[in-house]
């Protein structure tokens, strides 16, 4: 069973804070089961909305097989979708365009002095080396969740602490300065590494379906929260790097965190739940992981759904612009880059180049054609560094985060539940 540590917080004395917030406590810290040798029983509607999740999954790998020219842009695309997400939960948030053109401003050596985006970039690197870093069958180590935690905080007032599995107390909620007041307090320091070796051996355990092993996995992360900051991403981080190590996901990873963004009260709640007391009996702490699984493969299959909605749009933008291409050849830079911008809807003359893998030229003249026909739109990006940017698949993006921050997934009938971008301008 799970124990709770009783330790005293003796602050270092600072002039500077209010006597409340000098004063020293008891806190209780949480230390989880550990998951090797733990029975994990599901009832029958949660193995029906576990088996519809994975049917689900398999069928949006399989579906990107076929329809775009380029599915590795929509990969791309998604993993974005994912990493943003994953980054809103934790307050930061950032628009699709202003991340888009920070994100080509990075790659091009220029800074912008965008901090917010500076950090959510971290998240697409972070989230990008872990779904390639473990592929099917591959272990999942703490030397892996490090480094994924590296990658996320580097750039940031974290970079410190990038990689660092934590020697000090951290807790959730309350005041910055002490445990006093938290919601929760993760385990003493101490027990942190024998959690994660713990963690890390039943996410290379097979036996449970790859949606529940994500779910369970994920839970215990958060409670551990092995990091000093940059838990939340790191375990969401953790979900993909499950579903990829299982096979489930092969090129698109369903934006999961999209949803958990819009249930933030429910994922907030469900994780909480994970957390039962020392007294808690088998029924209840059954009925919380069924719940917990439930809810988080009601998540995939929702992420899932919109993805394959999603595709779809770009299906049919790429689509129209192919019809405006008539008249150029099949092999041309114009489209090659219609199949390409998916996955960079902002690039410069020189990005596309290597996007496509033609001359700097040869994409000169592509984007030259694809300005003229409407495709492009010209910007600059810094202060002076001439860029494109392909309007309609920014605005289908803004339209996904929408609609994953609708309920309902129609934010006509059902408002957004969280900060979302502004509706996109109607076509005329």
């Amino acid at each position: 069973m799970p124990s709770l540590v009783k330790a005293r917080w003796d602050p270092t004395p600072d002039l500077g804070l209010p006597r409340h917030e000098r004063a020293g406590c008891v806190y209780e810290a949480y230390v989880p089961d550990a998951l090797g040798g733990r029975s994990i029983v599901i009832g029958g509607e949660t193995a029906a909305d576990v088996a519809d999740a994975e049917r689900a999954v398999v069928a949006l790998q399989a579906e990107a097989t076929g329809g775009l020219a380029d599915s590795e842009a929509l990969a791309r695309l998604l993993l974005r979708a994912e990493a943003v997400a994953s980054s809103r939960i934790e307050g930061l948030q950032i628009g699709g365009r202003r991340l888009l053109r920070a994100q080509l401003a990075a790659r091009i050596g220029v800074e912008t002095g965008d901090a917010t985006a500076v950090e959510i970039l971290g998240n697409i690197d972070a989230m990008g080396w872990a779904v390639e870093a473990v592929g099917e069958g591959d272990a999942i180590t703490v030397d892996v969740l490090c480094e994924v935690h590296r990658r996320l905080v580097s750039g940031t007032t974290l970079e410190r602490h990038g990689g660092v599995v934590r020697d000090v107390q951290n807790w959730i909620g309350g005041s910055s300065y002490n445990p006093c007041s938290a919601v929760f307090v993760p385990p003493p320091p101490d027990a942190v590494p024998t959690l994660l070796e713990d963690l890390c051996r039943f996410c290379d355990d097979d036996r449970l379906p790859a949606v529940v092993q994500a779910a369970i996995a994920h839970a215990q992360f958060e409670t551990i929260h092995p990091f000093v900051d940059g838990n939340g991403r790191t375990g969401r981080a953790l979900i993909a790097m499950i579903l990829r190590r299982r096979g489930l996901v092969t090129r698109i990873l369903p934006p999961v965190s999209l949803v958990l963004a819009t249930r933030a009260d429910d994922y907030v709640a469900g994780l909480t739940a994970m957390r039962y007391g020392p007294g808690a009996d088998e029924r209840q702490v059954r009925t919380a992981t069924d719940r917990w699984i439930a809810s988080f493969a009601a998540a995939v299959t929702r992420a899932v759904r919109d993805a394959h909605d999603h595709r779809h749009r770009v299906g049919e933008i790429q689509a129209g612009w192919r019809r405006s291409l008539d008249d150029v050849r099949s092999d041309s830079a114009a489209r090659r880059l219609v199949d390409a911008l998916p996955g960079a809807p902002v690039i410069t003359v020189q990005t596309a180049a290597a996007l496509i893998g033609r001359s700097v030229e040869a994409a000169n003249n592509g984007v030259a054609l694809l300005l003229r026909r409407g495709i492009l739109r010209q910007i600059t990006v810094g202060r002076r560094n001439r860029a494109f940017e392909a309007p309609e698949l920014i605005e289908a993006f803004t339209v996904l985060e929408r609609r994953l921050a609708s309920p309902a997934g129609d934010t006509v009938a059902s408002p957004p539940a969280r900060p979302v971008p502004p509706r996109p301008p109607r076509t005329p």
